[in-house]
């Protein structure tokens, strides 16, 4: 089965959910990770970091962590992961 993903109209680095804490740095975190790290490191820290929002879901009232939020953050961290691999 070869499943079609939407074409990406803004790319995930140009954006931030939940927030510009990132957007406003000088460098965002994400890329001094994917210039530190292999590709294989770097795969695996969009995923980790993809699973660890979808993980708290369902933690909704503890410190504003869980519900919609947690989603779109994950769902941003896989956006950037199929970015990053739209050639594999």
């Amino acid at each position: 089965m070869n499943q079609q993903f939407p074409e990406i109209v803004v790319s995930a680095d140009d954006r931030q959910v939940g927030g510009s804490h990132y957007k406003d740095m000088p460098m965002q975190p994400w890329d001094v990770m994917q210039a530190w790290m292999t590709k294989e490191q770097f795969n695996g820290f969009l995923l980790c970091s993809a699973l660890a929002y979808i993980a708290r879901v369902n933690t909704a009232g503890v410190a504003g962590k869980g519900g919609r939020t947690d989603i779109a953050k994950a769902a941003h961290y896989l956006e950037k992961w199929l970015q990053e691999n739209q050639h594999a």
